[in-house]
């Protein structure tokens, strides 16, 4: 769970960041003063009275925690601060001297139902190992929540990978912006529920998390063509291609046309014809059970040939290059999974949005990359990110996605907003549709998932 619009960060983005603040005049002890207040505040409301067990460690992540001790002393909370090191510089230095209750080291810490953890922040590059990884084992294994101060500790800050033993959250304070660390890889299990505290940084991110997007019903003036003419071909799986048309049509399109070989129509009112009509095209899907044969490779070479806005998903994706993709001039939109990506760019080796921006930029198309964080990257250098439902890991689902996609393509003919129309309406209908769907009900509650847009 994260906050919606909200900024993503990198740890060198978050260190500019706090430099400007400064360079304006504010002290670092009054940053990290917000920072405690605001962390107290939120271990006030889970605490409930519980015994506070605070783990302090070396640099500013320590200054963090021995205020947030100070300030929950301050509140009557029963606090017990466990430190690692004995030395701390400026406000840090500061902030451990003004705390006047009980410090122990960090090995000799009591187990306590609630521990906040301000043990090692964005600045981590060593292995969390030996004897602090045991302590931290063991106070997690006897300790009911924990609450993690900006990051939790033992996770790499852009790409959230474990570095050694990893002190799980239950939930997680972000101080100032959200850290990409914290969205992907190991992070997201490992952050537990995402919180937000802006503590007055002023930050225009490149990378944001998605928002409930703001829908316009048709005007009277519309129809079935203005509303947008999708085109989706069937190949030799032709059922992802029925899935993605009904999508389509659910999904906001005027006009949906299904072209292949089967003609079982999925629904009445979508239309089969032996061809599609690239001059009415509102956007055109390729990809869901296309094949991967002589047949399917014809269809590829065709339509990125052509000057229709395209979705290329699934098999499409495995019979294309980016440089190709690249060349193109009208509307595209890719709808990879991680091993359709790596065939197409590469394998993935730390920061999947970085990646996922990468290879925007270098295609020139936008980029959906789906998975437990999916991540819509721009052609521009920008991105936004979403936590979909878990329960979108079915089969089936993707093509609903990429049906979704064209249809919010063939309305509007941008393919960023679309991208994140369609990413939003997806996860919406998936947590419509309860535990244990199946992609064929997917679809069925798009229309619910529009309805809460306009």
């Amino acid at each position: 769970m994260i906050p919606p619009d909200a900024p993503v960060v990198t740890a060198a983005e978050m260190r500019a960041a706090e430099a400007a603040c400064f360079a304006r005049g504010t002290a670092q002890a009054e940053l990290m003063a917000r920072a405690a207040r605001a962390v107290a505040r939120e271990t006030a409301c889970f605490a409930m009275g519980r015994p506070v067990l605070v783990l302090a460690g070396p640099g500013n992540n320590g200054g963090d925690a021995f205020a947030t001790a100070r300030f929950l002393a301050e509140a009557g909370h029963d606090v017990v601060v466990a430190a690692l090191g004995d030395r701390w510089e400026g406000a840090a230095e500061a902030m451990r001297t003004a705390w006047r209750g009980s410090t122990v080291p960090l090995a000799e810490a009591p187990a306590r139902p609630v521990i906040i953890d301000g043990l090692f922040g964005i600045g981590l590059s060593r292995a969390i190992e030996g004897d602090v990884a045991a302590a931290i084992e063991r106070l997690r294994a006897n300790a009911d929540f924990v609450l993690a101060i900006d990051i939790a500790s033992g996770l790499h800050a852009d790409s959230g990978a474990a570095l050694g033993a990893v002190l799980r959250a239950d939930a997680t304070l972000a101080l100032g912006a959200i850290k990409r660390g914290q969205v992907q890889g190991d992070g997201i299990a490992a952050s537990g529920a995402v919180l937000l505290d802006r503590i007055g940084l002023d930050m225009t991110p490149s990378v944001r998390t998605i928002a409930r997007p703001r829908l316009s019903p048709p005007s009277a003036a519309d129809h079935k063509y203005t509303r947008g003419l999708v085109g989706v071909f069937a190949g030799a799986m032709p059922g992802a291609a029925r899935l993605a048309a009904i999508a389509a049509a659910r999904g906001g399109a005027g006009y949906v046309v299904l072209t292949g070989e089967d003609a079982r129509m999925p629904l009445e009112a979508i239309v089969h014809r032996e061809t599609i009509d690239a001059g009415k095209a509102g956007a055109v899907l390729i990809g869901p059970g296309l094949g991967r044969d002589d047949q399917a490779r014809t269809v590829c070479e065709h339509w990125l040939a052509s000057d229709c806005a395209l979705i290329i998903d699934g098999d499409a994706l495995s019979l294309i290059t980016s440089e190709a993709i690249a060349r193109r001039h009208a509307p595209t939109i890719l709808t990879p999974h991680e091993g359709e990506f790596a065939r197409l760019f590469g394998a993935i080796e730390g920061d999947r949005i970085a990646a996922a921006i990468h290879a925007a930029q270098t295609s020139q198309a936008t980029v959906v990359l789906k998975g437990a964080l999916t991540i819509i990257a721009s052609p521009d250098g920008g991105a936004v990110v979403a936590q979909p439902p878990a329960w979108l890991s079915t089969a089936g689902t993707g093509d609903v996605l990429a049906g979704l996609v064209a249809a919010r393509l063939a309305g509007s003919g941008e393919p960023d907003r679309a991208a994140r129309e369609a990413v939003w309406l997806h996860a919406r209908a998936a947590t419509l549709a309860g535990p244990a769907f199946v992609a064929d009900d997917l679809a069925m509650h798009i229309p619910q998932a529009i309805a809460e847009c306009l």
